[in-house]
């Protein structure tokens, strides 16, 4: 099942147009390449509406937002919406800055998200209104544990079934959840957050399973992120004494490029709730 979710992204290739932050570009444009998809990075006011039309799904990240881009990722948005697109809102931050957070609220009332992919500090932001973030890292008190699994799928769901859109929070737990079924993903290791941007190119790549996969928004979620922390796993497996977080980043997009739908489809690990 979430083998053919890959499967999909590498026949169909879609066209995926990010607003995303400067300092993961390359990384969400190569990442799109490895797992089959292509990218297209377009944040000016002036053409987003255009380039949009032409892609098969939008991924906005709000991690370096400025006044000229907001307005951008509003119309691209709502362009997506008119033309049936899928569309991710990853909230990079918000919480930690009453723009970050407006903006991210003000993006929620205007634009239907098919999936909202964040930690879950930055989801709780959201549900809430208001917040606090340690930067674009989940406050400690905010982890997902096994000891608070249930309240957080619960949760999940609920904030699914407010937004109508599949919630994915990812750490050391993942959870990703509509208002009926959440995904318990436990693929991953710890050195993932030892690297900048690999909740980015996760957002990029999300969707492009969503852009390939655009009836099943539940399970192309729940691909990518399972294919994510399984990259991640033979990343890290592939490492040598002289490696270092750079290689790590560098392995993760090989991993990610070499990865089949029956290797994702044997290495998913995880339970529905």
């Amino acid at each position: 099942m979430l083998g053919k979710m890959l499967a999909n992204v590498r026949e169909k290739n879609p066209l995926i147009h990010n607003i995303t932050n400067y300092v993961t570009v390359n990384d969400c444009a190569n990442i799109l390449l490895a797992c089959g998809a292509s990218p297209i990075m377009a944040d000016d006011v002036d053409e987003v509406e255009e380039i949009t039309s032409l892609c098969a799904g939008l991924n906005i990240n709000i991690g370096t937002l400025n006044q000229h881009t907001i307005p951008a990722m509003i119309a691209a948005g709502k362009q997506a919406n008119r033309l049936h697109h899928p569309v991710l809102l990853d909230p990079v931050g918000a919480g930690a800055s009453t723009l970050r957070t407006n903006t991210a609220l003000q993006l929620l009332k205007e634009v239907q998200f098919t999936v909202i992919r964040g930690n879950i500090s930055e989801i709780k932001t959201l549900a809430m209104g208001s917040g606090s973030t340690k930067g674009v890292d989940a406050d400690v008190a905010d982890q997902v544990t096994e000891q608070n699994l249930d309240q957080a799928v619960a949760f999940a769901k609920e904030f699914a079934a407010k937004t109508g859109a599949v919630i994915a929070i990812t750490g050391a737990i993942d959870i990703v959840a509509d208002a009926k079924t959440a995904y318990c993903i436990r693929n991953g290791h710890p050195m993932m957050s030892k690297i900048t941007g690999t909740g980015c190119q996760l957002s990029a790549m999300t969707t492009a399973y969503l852009a390939a996969n655009p009836t099943e928004p539940l399970a192309a979620t729940a691909a990518a992120v399972c294919a994510m922390g399984l990259c991640g796993q033979k990343a890290q497996e592939r490492l040598g004494e002289q490696d270092g977080n750079l290689s790590y980043r560098g392995y993760i997009i090989d991993a990610v490029d070499h990865l089949t739908p029956d290797e994702l489809e044997r290495g998913a690990m995880y339970e529905l709730r």
